[in-house]
């Protein structure tokens, strides 16, 4: 951690600087929690203990003396997001009372770049040669398999003009009055703090927004920040859009913390996405020590 990404995370996870706290071993500084803070709850972001200072009860002394300045100041609701390959970690906040709440899955989805040809929903040429010699002809798509309306690029503030970043159900699979829930680095206050980092495309009727996807380039990847869809289509206007940043080079897309309330992995199995790793949601309430 640089400290140009410590500000960094200020301004785009809401790190709390007086929700972090650094414990010493004399003058030595032997761990380190960082904590972000937003009227939602707390996010325990980093908690780390030096390799010689471990199994010394120096993590769990760091937990509770956020929960009790918590329980005085508020907000009282404690989360944190752990990779399950530490089970170190996982450990220590289910010895601190920690709950585990749900896992937030990480898919990918990886294919080849697509031709903008494709991308637009007709096959590749072929370039091959018939039986008799001749070029072989390859036809067009089907109209059942194109997608209506248009392509358009979106930025977060578009969206949120529109009434289209809020906590609705981002399908209309979702149940009526479900919750949608997003890991913190993808909420609303992160993608807005974040804006100027992320593009976006949309499928847009002459009356609405049907479809959308958030994204963050990184080379020929690209972490997928928000996506949703408000039409019943199969998934037909999301895969078209994840088909146009394949026409453009991009070759795997990461989405990063799926809740399974925000969308469904029947859905993402459809798009083409696959699980690659997780982490555990785990929550406590504060209270004094």
């Amino acid at each position: 951690m640089t400290p140009a990404a410590f500000k960094r995370s200020i301004r785009d996870l809401q790190v709390w600087c007086s929700s972090c706290m650094v414990a010493f071993a004399g003058a030595d500084p032997i761990g380190v929690l960082i904590g972000a803070k937003r009227t939602s709850g707390t996010l325990v972001h980093r908690v780390a203990v030096h390799p010689d200072h471990r199994r010394q009860g120096h993590g769990r002394h760091l937990l509770a003396s956020l929960g009790s300045k918590l329980a005085i100041l508020g907000p009282p609701r404690i989360i944190a997001e752990v990779p399950q390959s530490l089970a170190a970690a996982c450990g220590l906040f289910s010895a601190c009372g920690y709950v585990e709440e749900a896992v937030l899955t990480d898919y990918v989805l990886a294919r080849p770049a697509l031709t903008l040809r494709q991308a637009q929903g007709y096959p590749a040429r072929s370039r091959g040669m018939s039986e008799r010699g001749e070029a072989a002809r390859v036809e067009g798509p089907a109209p059942s398999e194109r997608v209506e309306g248009f392509v358009i690029p979106v930025t977060v503030d578009d969206l949120a003009a529109n009434g289209l970043l809020g906590e609705a159900p981002p399908s209309p699979s979702a149940s009526a009055g479900q919750v949608h829930h997003v890991c913190w680095e993808r909420s609303v206050q992160t993608l807005t703090a974040r804006k100027d980092d992320i593009a976006g495309l949309a499928v847009a009727s002459d009356e609405r927004i049907e479809a959308y996807l958030l994204y963050v380039a990184r080379g020929v990847d690209a972490e997928i920040v928000s996506l949703r869809s408000f039409l019943e289509d199969g998934g037909a206007r999301l895969k078209h859009l994840l088909s146009q940043l394949r026409a453009r080079g991009m070759e795997t897309f990461r989405f990063p913390k799926v809740h399974p309330a925000e969308i469904s992995k029947e859905w993402l199995n459809t798009l083409g996405f696959r699980p690659a790793g997780g982490h555990l949601l785990y929550a406590a309430r504060a209270r004094s020590v």
